[in-house]
Order: structure tokens, then C-alpha cells, then sequence
């Protein structure tokens, strides 16, 4: 709704947007503004995305956490110390999962009645997703989680 003395204003095919009538452009936002707007409006296939890898990052990190203090406290597992194994393990099944469960529930935009499609750019969002998240959860377990455990 306009409000007193406002004009109404629209651009080649873009949103109707009202226009202070003095002419005067409305205030910019500053950056922060933006970016806290973004992140409060974030589209539902990227909320996903992030979802699906951040779930399984938290429940590999917490695995591996296990296996680290359970080796740092002079447990003998079969295999030695495997741990840089571990860290490489995780990164390549989070990377995957996330690919693979993004590709899952992020299908396609269609038509109103027609099936969904799946597409493989749904893959490449969890995967470019993945790959920040696992090395966070990784680095917030070892640097702020693990020196808790002595």
C-alpha cells in the first residue's frame, strides 16, 4: 500500500515499487543489512543442501572425535593410528553424501501437475555446499571441541 504522496513507479517488466514523489531515491541498505536479509530468506534447495551435509559433517566429526580421544588416551585399535585416514575418510563421504542426498531432495522446478525431475546441477549445489561444511565442523571438532577432552 502507498503511502501519502508517494508515486508509483515501474520499471521494463520489473517489480512496481514506490517512489518517494520529491524524487529522491529510498535509503540504501547497508551491508550488513543485506547479507542478514539474505541469510534470513535463503532459497529452500540451498537451506537443504546445507542441511544435508551439515547433519552428516556433525555425525562423522563426532565419530572421529571418539576414535581420536579413544587413541589419545593409549586405546590399541586394530590398525594402528589411522587418524589422517579418518580425516581423508570423512571429507570424501561427506562430499558425497552431500551430493548424493542434495540430488535426492532438490528436484527440479516443473509445471504445477507434472512429475519432478532430478538433475545433476542438484548434485553439484551439495557438493560446492559440502565442501566449506566439512572443513568446519572438522576444524570447530579438533580446535574447539577436542581440547576439552585433555
Amino acid at each position: 500500500m502507498r503511502e501519502p504522496g508517494e508515486s508509483v513507479e515501474s520499471g521494463a517488466g520489473g517489480p512496481v515499487r514506490p517512489v518517494p514523489v520529491d524524487g529522491r531515491p529510498p535509503p540504501r541498505r547497508s551491508w550488513a543489512e543485506v547479507r542478514w536479509r539474505q541469510f534470513r530468506h535463503a532459497p529452500r534447495p540451498i537451506v537443504r543442501a546445507v542441511a544435508a551435509s551439515l547433519s552428516v559433517a556433525i555425525v562423522l566429526a563426532i565419530a572421529y572425535l571418539a576414535y581420536d580421544v579413544a587413541l589419545s588416551r593409549g586405546a590399541e585399535l586394530p590398525g594402528g593410528d589411522l587418524r589422517a585416514l579418518a580425516i581423508a575418510g570423512y571429507i570424501v563421504v561427506v562430499l558425497v553424501s552431500g551430493s548424493v542426498i542434495t540430488y535426492l531432495v532438490v528436484p527440479q522446478p516443473t509445471r504445477a501437475g507434472t512429475l519432478a525431475r532430478r538433475s545433476t546441477w542438484s548434485a553439484a549445489l551439495g557438493f560446492f555446499a559440502a565442501v566449506p561444511i566439512a572443513y568446519l565442523v572438522m576444524v570447530a571438532a579438533v580446535q574447539v571441541v577436542r581440547p576439552m577432552f585433555g
